[in-house]
């Protein structure tokens, strides 16, 4: 029985409306399986210094006027031509590709693939993957009515050209791997990630695939690495009322009456986030949606509006699993208990590890939580689960004064009884506030980009404009790093009685004052931290789209359980 005969199940003939297999991808699949589904299946794509190169190399190759091919049968035996851009599709075959190069010569037709790097040093002059890539090429021009034998890779970087003949075991391989990733993604199956592979470091969807993370979930062994750094880019805040944003070249130029314009290159810019009356050209909007770069739309006091742009992957595939997650009372229930959990675990951390007040009321205080956030993790039913996160949420802001430095403790203007808002009635309300619209907006932009809907919670009740996974998934943040940003400022001194005005039985933070706590914000997603569950040195940056990628793969079912983040 082990040496039982396969039977090979080719994927039939593609339906008229059935997306055809771009050659490249057939390259991705032998090359990665769960590469070529993530990007072609799921439209998922990141760029790096590779992809870039690559792009650069295909563009020089468009450089002249090239001469049309000429239809099969008019193919003389002694006409001797080379063109380019050639864009072909067989539903029989279930391909599509567009071809670099194309010679012709002596009645027959050779498609040549230009590769940016150098000749590996094979037998077979090129990998696999890359001389299945071309043959595929070449069996669509045999599908038109070209007499095609052999291709050839081009390789930039080393200027050298390699043969590629179109045997039948290679014709194979290509049909085999066509079939098997049209028959894959018809399935809704996502391949396990490479192990230990030396494939995955340079990989530009490495921060996407996380596959050493998913490794852990399925074997317990740790990453090797961490994921690769989040660009240095960062948000750019705009809030001046009557503020104007424009495009300059590559850069956005931000216009205020009686002040010198400020150029910020959009390179630098990985979100835009806009409070009060900004205005936007449409240019600046089109380069920004080029780019997916997030437009985070916020009213003047930073309620959370809306986004435009920064929507992720072109595929609803993690948001389906995401619905279909959301219609299951058990899953929601077990996602929310380890939620609640967690947020009363870092509750815990965050006065543990702050704690400025007596002594003696510090362990038995500690010592209730640790009791509270047992019994949540033990909840049957959602009711049960809102009382003990309530109770936690008394106890937690009643102590938050205990966390103040003796002269902010001392002043009037901060003294603290309780949460209140809309509109919060004190300048620690105040602060509060706007650290949670900010920390909202930050987790909205993370799930979007991921390819989730921050309007479909699983545990917060949807409401309108509430974004319902975004309060989801931030909720276990919330004490470490909204609550400390607003603990930074305060204690530090950038924040003080002046920078507050009261008005209709409410307290807003003045345009400075609001500066000052988002900068204060933002350094703070700037700290280093451990993954608790991996292991490695990440900034709370990079690790809120960390553990946005890891929910959607929760909810794909690739892990049993998304791992929160609880520091002890």
């Amino acid at each position: 029985m082990t040496n039982q005969p396969e039977l090979p199940l080719p994927a039939p003939p593609a339906a008229s409306d059935e997306a055809l297999v771009p050659a490249r991808m057939v390259n991705e699949w032998v090359y990665c399986p769960r590469l070529a589904v993530l990007e072609w299946s799921h439209g998922e794509w990141a760029g790096n210094a590779d992809t870039a190169t690559g792009r650069r190399v295909h563009r020089a190759t468009d450089t002249g006027r090239a001469p049309a091919l000429p239809a099969p049968d008019a193919l003389d035996e002694d006409q001797s031509l080379k063109t380019r851009r050639l864009l072909l599709s067989s539903e029989r075959l279930g391909l599509t590709a567009e071809i670099d190069i194309i010679e012709a010569a002596n009645g027959a037709v050779v498609p040549v693939d230009v590769k940016a790097g150098k000749r590996s040093h094979v037998a077979e002059g090129a990998y696999l993957p890359e001389r299945v890539q071309v043959c595929a090429q070449g069996l669509l021009l045999r599908e038109v009515g070209y007499r095609c034998d052999e291709a050839a890779l081009w390789f930039a970087e080393s200027r050298e050209r390699v043969r590629v003949p179109l045997t039948e075991d290679l014709i194979t391989a290509t049909l085999r791997a066509t079939s098997d990733l049209r028959l894959t993604v018809a399935a809704r199956r996502l391949p396990p990630p490479l192990e230990n592979s030396p494939k995955c470091p340079r990989c530009s969807l490495l921060p996407i695939c996380l596959p050493d993370e998913v490794n852990w979930f399925r074997h317990g062994t740790l990453p090797r690495t961490p994921p690769p750094p989040a660009s240095p880019a960062l948000p750019l805040y705009v809030q001046t009322p009557g503020a104007r944003i424009s495009k300059r070249g590559l850069a956005l130029v931000v216009k205020v009456e009686d002040e010198e314009d400020r150029a910020v290159a959009l390179d630098e810019i990985a979100e835009l986030v806009l409070a009060g009356p900004v205005a936007l050209t449409t240019p600046a909007v089109h380069e920004l949606l080029r780019r997916n770069t997030p437009i985070a739309w916020m009213s003047s006091g930073f309620w959370f509006l809306g986004s435009t742009g920064g929507q992720g992957p072109k595929s609803a595939a993690i948001r389906t699993a995401q619905y279909e997650a959301a219609g299951e009372d058990r899953r929601r229930l077990a996602f929310a208990r380890d939620l609640v959990t967690a947020k009363i675990r870092n509750q815990r951390t965050m006065l543990r590890r702050n704690w400025r007040g007596p002594e003696d009321e510090r362990a038995p205080l500690l010592d209730r939580f640790a009791r509270v956030a047992d019994r949540a993790a033990r909840a049957d039913n959602l009711p049960a689960l809102l009382g003990c996160e309530g109770e936690v949420a008394a106890l937690y802001f009643r102590a938050l004064p205990q966390l103040f430095t003796e002269k902010i403790a001392a002043l009037p203007e901060f003294q603290f009884a309780n949460r209140n808002r809309r509109p919060p009635t004190d300048p620690v309300n105040a602060c509060l506030s706007l650290a949670y619209a900010v920390l909202t907006r930050t987790f909205s932009a993370a799930l979007a980009i991921v390819g989730l809907d921050p309007w479909k919670g699983l545990y917060h009740v949807e409401r309108p404009g509430r974004p319902a996974l975004a309060l989801d998934l931030m909720e276990p943040f919330r004490p470490l790093l909204a609550d400390s940003a607003v603990l930074m400022a305060l204690n530090n001194g950038e924040l003080g009685p002046a920078d507050f005005v009261f008005a209709a039985g409410g307290c807003n933070l003045k345009p400075g004052a609001r500066r000052a706590l988002i900068s204060a914000f933002e350094r703070r997603l700037d700290q280093q931290t451990t993954h608790p569950v991996f292991g490695y040195q990440i900034s709370m940056r990079r690790l809120i789209h960390v553990q946005a990628r890891l929910l959607a793969r929760f909810l794909l079912g690739e892990i049993p359980a998304y791992p929160h983040y609880t520091p002890r």
